[in-house]
């Protein structure tokens, strides 16, 4: 429930374990940070520096996402689109962020392979979160990269998406990132030093807060505009980005950037805003599947995989009887007993002729069924939501 939680006037800065313990961070940079707004050049030193953080975390067992900003910007300089105060028009922001786009992954792959880790381009659209097939595509994608070690730096596709298909800042982006891996953490680098309670630069009295647990419409009342030329996001995008992350179980900073050291900084307890979540991502994911989506189609279970579901199993081909509907793969599909009693909601990992294909075989069967070995389970148990007796699980 979306109640006020406002701020209490003696919280202390953002305790420096919330970053420091999350097992899993996406770290978003904005253009100002990036990109000097005059030359369209990287800032090296900068990204350097923050490189050598990403490596510290790294080598402290934490998994890092980065999303970056900035590919329109350098893109712009290359083709000689620099016109002071004329707006790129669409076609020019795609052509742009191919240009940019290249050098800013070369620019990443260079400062960390000083550290020897692998860098790898990952391209979303507004379009790759709202369809579930590709959501869990690009989900498994981002998986795969971190626990093969690599360092995804993720960027909205702008050469493809157009004005109403796209995520419109990165800010947001970072949030559907952060929503999409259970990130455990999300610092938005930028070049302001959290939420205030009115705009500091024209009211002396303004406090920025520590620590936001709801946002409510007081605390979207507090957002400005935009306040760099470089950049498309401002603090409304900001606290929008914090109800994605929150809703998802992702705690949230805004914290100021422009530092060599901006992570360490907010380690050390340097200013932020921290927007904090009521529950854990896995909680959060499962609350969503079984609110949140609309079931495509019926995979009826016999008593031996319901109680197995009932143990955090996951759901094998070997306990289903019977499948209805017609689904794609991914899609969310209502899981029931023989009696038709729900147990639950889950994300199918096969489309549904495929699916009732395996019915009753047991796993080691999949390939000589269908042709390619895919997943051992039909609904893997973190895909899974039950809601035995009104209660998520």
């Amino acid at each position: 429930m979306d109640t006020v939680s406002a701020p209490s006037p003696v919280a202390a800065a953002a305790p420096a374990h919330r970053l420091r313990t999350a097992r899993r961070v996406v770290v978003k940079i904005g253009s100002a940070l990036l990109v000097d707004s005059r030359s369209g050049r990287t800032h090296r030193t900068w990204l350097d520096a923050l490189t050598d953080e990403v490596a510290m975390l790294r080598q402290r067992g934490q998994e890092v996402i980065l999303v970056s900003s900035g590919a329109v910007a350098v893109g712009r300089r290359v083709l000689g689109l620099t016109e002071v105060g004329r707006p790129l028009r669409l076609e020019e922001k795609q052509a742009a962020a191919a240009a940019g786009q290249i050098r800013l992954a070369h620019a990443y792959q260079e400062a960390l392979a000083h550290h020897d880790i692998t860098v790898a381009q990952v391209l979303l659209t507004l379009d790759d979160s709202e369809n579930r097939r590709r959501y869990l595509n690009a989900r498994k994608t981002l998986d795969q990269l971190l626990a093969l070690g690599v360092v995804p730096v993720v960027n909205e596709n702008d050469t493809v998406t157009t004005q109403e298909m796209r995520f419109g800042d990165n800010d947001r982006l970072a949030a559907r990132v952060a929503a999409m891996v259970s990130a455990d953490a999300l610092v938005l680098l930028s070049d302001i030093d959290g939420l205030y309670t009115a705009d500091p630069r024209q009211d002396p009295a303004a406090r920025r807060l520590d620590e936001v647990r709801a946002v409510t419409p007081e605390i979207e009342a507090m957002a400005g505009a935009a306040g760099s030329t470089m950049g498309t996001g401002g603090m409304v995008t900001k606290l929008i980005a914090a109800r994605v992350a929150m809703d998802a179980g992702c705690a949230m900073v805004i914290a100021p950037g422009k530092g060599l050291a901006p992570l360490g900084a907010l380690e050390a307890g340097g200013p932020g805003t921290w927007f904090l979540p009521a529950q854990e991502p896995r909680a959060a994911r499962k609350r969503w599947i079984a609110g949140a989506l609309q079931p495509e189609g019926v995979v009826t279970v016999d008593a031996g995989a319901a109680r197995a579901l009932t143990h955090g199993k996951s759901l094998l081909p070997a306990g289903v009887t019977r499948v209805e509907g017609a689904f794609q793969k991914g899609a969310p599909v209502r899981i029931v007993e023989g009696d038709g009693r729900r147990l639950g909601v889950g994300l199918c990992a096969y489309p549904a002729e495929e699916a009732r294909a395996l019915v009753g075989h047991r796993s080691g069967d999949i390939e000589a069924l269908l042709g390619y070995h895919g997943p051992d389970e039909l609904v893997h148990r973190d895909d899974l939501a039950l809601t035995l007796g009104g209660e998520t699980t």
